[in-house]
């Protein structure tokens, strides 16, 4: 059984972390408006001896916290908004706190306490034994937006670090070294002419037809792009009643793909595709750009130490108790039968084995892969959820409420702790991960994908 000094210290904060998060569960905040998660840990890192700045890269929630000298310098990226309409008591059964509300239906209450926890282990461990390092707690907002990282890249966040760690909760304990798919986010804004559609329709110039052929049009170019593009859309606005012609629509359009080249020479098709719509139906189109991501770039080197900690670090002991609240959310998971076909729901009904490294590649998207883009960066999983939990659903915040999210976060911050470490004592694992790091750059540099005149979202009051 692994014992280092950082384990020693999660264990020791236990208390408050475990605290923190579900205060964190209980005040839900979406992206951009996380004020209060963003307050309260900011205290505990100034109560734990760290230098903070609230407001970091300009945005409002987002916090730098540093401890400590010299290299290695490695970050800890902490995040905590919530999602709309996830609200959720902590029962087996839908039934939310507030129909509508925002929950932690990702457990990102969880997350940024997880990133707290391995920034507090590592320090303890520096001040114990006094080598030399930087602790660097980066509270990173709107992560379900996929642009909060990208926002403080694209100010010069993330450039000092050696190295940068994550975690994230979920419904097995590993690591995965595919590719997660990078993003653009856009709303196609169409302005036509309203008119009567009965009494005299040739004077309108419908911007909903815009939408709707600029629709088709992107249905085509499905078949022409590689295998690895997703395009999904939703229609935002799409005029008031039958018999108006509409003057307003808009259409919101996601692209993503496992580089950012793909994404990018998708995108500006994508573009034209809404320029010829607007012509065909002479109307005048306004876009939104609203943001885009990296695809993911998980570091071998730092997610073989982590995955050799797992191995030597026993995971956490589920209760008759949890594991009874776990069957029962199991149960109720559109995802059950299929599961329990394939065999994927034997044993225990959270999960209980070793790490595990995939390498699966598309799925979501995270702004993690932006860091990953800047510097070598490792983002690992523990079990926090029931298996069959649906990926942001209510599952997830029930259990990101109470003890069965909490365990997997405090094993999650050990785990955290004890990689910064490993890197800490071994300068030559840094070496080889900042080797990996080049290598799979190709020479490429790091270019924010979000422009300067797009603005930084504020809380909304």
């Amino acid at each position: 059984m692994l014992e280092t000094v950082a384990i020693k210290a999660v264990e020791q904060n236990e208390e408050m972390l475990v605290g923190l998060a579900k205060k964190i569960w209980e005040h839900p905040e979406t992206a951009y408006n996380e004020v209060k998660a963003c307050e309260w840990i900011a205290e505990a890192l100034r109560n734990a001896g760290f230098e903070v700045e609230v407001g970091y890269a300009d945005l409002p929630t987002a916090i730098k916290a540093t401890w400590g000298k010299g290299h290695p310098i490695i970050g800890f990226l902490g995040e905590y908004d919530a999602l709309p309409g996830m609200s959720q008591k902590v029962c087996a059964t839908k039934d939310p706190v507030e129909a509508g509300a925002p929950g932690q239906g990702c457990g990102h209450n969880l997350l940024g306490v997880a990133c707290l926890g391995g920034a507090l282990g590592m320090k303890a461990e520096l001040e114990a034994s006094g080598k030399e390092g930087t602790v660097v707690y980066y509270g990173c907002p709107a992560e379900e937006a996929l642009t909060g990282k990208t926002f403080m890249a694209r100010n010069g966040a993330f450039t000092d670090l050696d190295l940068a760690l994550s975690w994230h909760g979920g419904s097995v304990t590993g690591m995965n070294c595919g590719t997660a798919n990078g993003l653009n986010s856009a709303i196609f804004h169409f302005h036509g002419v309203t008119a009567h559609a009965g009494g005299d329709p040739h004077n309108g110039r419908s911007a909903l037809d815009a939408v709707e052929l600029m629709n088709v049009g992107a249905n085509y170019l499905r078949e022409h792009v590689t295998s690895d593009v997703r395009i999904h859309y939703v229609i935002k606005e799409g005029g008031t009643a039958p018999n108006i012609v509409p003057d307003k629509a808009s259409v919101w359009y996601y692209v993503r793909a496992t580089s950012r080249e793909a994404i990018e020479d998708t995108y500006n098709r994508l573009v034209k595709v809404a320029e010829g719509a607007a012509h065909m139906t002479e109307t005048k189109l306004e876009i939104e750009f609203l943001g885009g991501c990296y695809n993911t770039l998980n570091n071998k080197v730092m997610t073989d130490v982590a995955c050799d900690i797992v191995k030597n670090l026993p995971g956490p002991q589920w209760t008759q108790k949890e594991l009874d609240f776990a069957q029962k959310l199991n149960e109720q998971s559109p995802q059950y039968e299929a599961m329990k076909a394939a065999g994927l729901l034997e044993g225990a009904p959270i999960y209980t084995g070793e790490a595990q490294i995939s390498y699966r590649s598309g799925g979501g998207s995270t702004d993690v892969g932006d860091v990953q883009h800047i510097v070598p960066c490792m983002m690992m999983t523990t079990a926090t959820c029931n298996k069959a939990a649906p990926g942001h659903s209510w599952q997830i915040t029930a259990c990101a409420g109470m003890s069965i999210g909490e365990k997997g976060m405090i094993y999650g911050a050990k785990v955290l702790a004890a990689t910064a470490m490993k890197m800490v004592d071994d300068p030559k694992l840094v070496e080889a991960a900042k080797a990996e790091f080049a290598e799979s750059m190709k020479g490429k540099e790091y270019k924010c994908p979000i422009p300067k005149e797009v603005p930084i979202p504020q809380p909304q009051k």
